[in-house]
């Protein structure tokens, strides 16, 4: 039994921003920090990139650990309510996220994901080692 009325929930959903989050911008900054340059969200390529570095045919996916299913992420728990539809729903956009990246590997991108949890608290300083080594 959801806690919401469908309006206050349509409301709160609603107020979920797919662009410009915290993770985002902390990944975008450090880029900027360490002298990338990199374009944001272009719509010509399979899933959108939240960013791509086009000197190094690099593209970077921020995903959110609920939005994508990260499997074993402390963050990333079923609703109890309408659980098989959200199941669903989180297995459809693994399953484009997936055939996206392999789009793009197909066409000569190299693909790099972070997920929300790896920019938190002490893990984002191993998060952009890991960035810096894949991006040379």
């Amino acid at each position: 039994m959801d806690v919401h009325d469908s309006r206050t929930r349509s409301y709160n959903m609603s107020r979920i921003k797919c662009r410009d989050t915290a993770p985002e911008i902390r990944v975008r900054k450090w880029l900027h920090g360490m002298g990338y340059r990199y374009r944001l969200c272009p719509t010509d390529l399979p899933g959108k990139p939240d960013i791509v570095l086009k000197k190094l045919r690099t593209v970077i996916f921020i995903d959110g650990c609920f939005w994508h299913g990260h499997t074993g992420c402390k963050y990333f728990t079923l609703p109890k309510t309408r659980t098989i539809w959200w199941k669903n729903k989180i297995e459809r956009t693994k399953q484009l996220d997936g055939k996206h990246r392999t789009q793009l590997r197909k066409a000569g991108w190299k693909v790099i994901t972070i997920f929300e949890c790896e920019l938190r608290n002490d893990s984002y300083m191993y998060t952009f080692e890991r960035l810096t080594d894949e991006l040379h």
